[in-house]
């Protein structure tokens, strides 16, 4: 049996079982694929330190530390998606952005919704003064 160069002994165009031993990969690859986990590492490290700083400082406009804290938040959401999930855009993870839109989708309706229905509450609260009285009465 002849296997081509993309083809293990474990693949299964080749025969192989699910559990054989796949061929061992090439120095470069490794090099590369570690080389992309230390540059993702590094600048998830930097955002959340930066992040820490905003947070801490004075030298940051008061006013605007939420939306720099959002942006970096932001941020460090894509540097995990790129580096370590490797999500691209390409023809091959088309499922993958699907499912990742329906999750945010799911995640936001759960906050938005949470968020209306407190609201919700809140105006439609009796004050406190008057539970008070009612208590007082009673």
């Amino acid at each position: 049996m002849s296997h081509t160069a993309d083809e293990g002994p474990s693949s299964p165009s080749a025969g192989g079982r699910p559990g054989a031993r796949r061929p061992a990969r090439r120095r470069g690859e490794i090099v590369r694929s570690l080389r992309t986990y230390l540059i993702g590492l590094g600048l998830a490290i930097l955002i959340t330190v930066v992040a820490f700083f905003i947070a801490r400082t004075t030298l940051v406009w008061q006013p605007s530390i939420p939306v720099a804290l959002f942006v970096l938040a932001i941020a460090q959401m894509g540097v995990h998606l790129a580096f370590f999930l490797h999500m691209t855009s390409g023809p091959d993870n088309t499922n993958n952005v699907l499912a990742l839109a329906f999750g945010v989708l799911i995640v936001g309706l759960l906050v938005v919704g949470s968020i209306w229905i407190m609201a919700n509450l809140n105006h439609n609260m009796m004050p406190m003064e008057r539970i008070m009285q009612m208590q007082r009465m009673g």
